[in-house]
C-alpha cells in the first residue's frame, strides 16, 4: 500500500458526546482513540494535511447537539488542532457525509491537489462509511484505518440486533469488498506513511 505525500487524514466526529455509553450502548475497538491520536501525530509531524470533522446534530436530545459539551472534540483531538506543519481544514456537518458539510470538502481537496485520504473516527458504519462511499464514488483513493474507528451495538429491522463488532465488520466488508475503500490497520497506514 502506498500513502501519497499529500494524502489527507480525515478525522471524523471524535467528539465527547460519544463517551455517553448510556445513550449509545456498548462499543467496539477499545484502542481506537490511541490509534487515532497516533495517526494524527504521524500526519502532523510529516506536514501532511489533516481534516477535522465535527457532527452538529440537529436532534434536540443528541449528545452531539451544538451548545452541549458533547459536541466538543475529545481532549486529545482538540489539543492537536492547529499543531501540524501541513494544511488543516475544519468541517462541520449535520448529516453523515463530510462531503455534505461546510466548507466544501471536495472543493478543498481539489484546490489542495489531494486525491487520496485516510479515514479515522466515529462511527465506523455511519459517518466513516458514508464519507468513504461518497469519496469512492467521487473518484478519491480512500483508505479506512479500521482499528482507528469504532461504533456501537445497533438494532435494525425485524428485531435484528448486531453487536458493535458485527456492525463494524459488515461495514468493512461492504467498503472493501465493494471497492469503495481499502480497509486496513493503523499500523499498515503508519508503516506506509513513514
Amino acid at each position: 500500500m502506498e500513502i501519497a505525500e499529500n494524502a489527507a487524514l480525515v478525522v471524523m466526529d471524535v467528539q465527547k458526546g460519544f463517551e455517553e455509553a448510556g445513550f449509545w450502548g456498548p462499543r467496539n475497538n477499545p484502542g481506537a482513540d490511541d490509534n487515532i491520536a497516533a495517526l494524527i501525530d504521524v500526519w502532523q509531524s510529516a506536514g501532511r494535511p489533516v481534516v477535522f470533522v465535527r457532527h452538529d446534530s440537529p436532534k434536540p436530545r443528541s449528545p452531539l447537539r451544538p451548545g452541549y459539551e458533547g459536541n466538543d472534540f475529545k481532549e486529545y483531538v482538540q489539543e492537536r488542532r492547529g499543531k501540524g506543519a501541513g494544511a488543516e481544514l475544519f468541517v462541520t456537518k449535520t448529516v453523515n457525509s463530510a462531503f455534505l458539510g461546510t466548507p466544501d470538502l471536495a472543493a478543498w481537496l481539489t484546490a489542495e491537489g489531494i486525491s487520496q485520504f485516510v479515514l479515522v473516527g466515529i462511527q465506523t458504519n455511519m459517518c466513516v462509511e458514508t464519507t468513504a462511499r461518497m469519496g469512492g464514488n467521487l473518484g478519491y483513493d480512500v483508505v479506512v484505518a479500521y482499528d482507528a474507528t469504532y461504533t456501537f451495538d445497533l438494532e435494525g429491522p425485524f428485531g435484528w440486533r448486531r453487536s458493535a463488532d458485527e456492525v463494524a465488520q459488515a461495514s468493512a466488508v461492504s467498503l472493501h469488498g465493494g471497492g469503495f475503500a481499502r480497509v486496513v490497520t493503523s499500523k499498515e497506514v503508519m508503516d506506509a506513511a513513514g
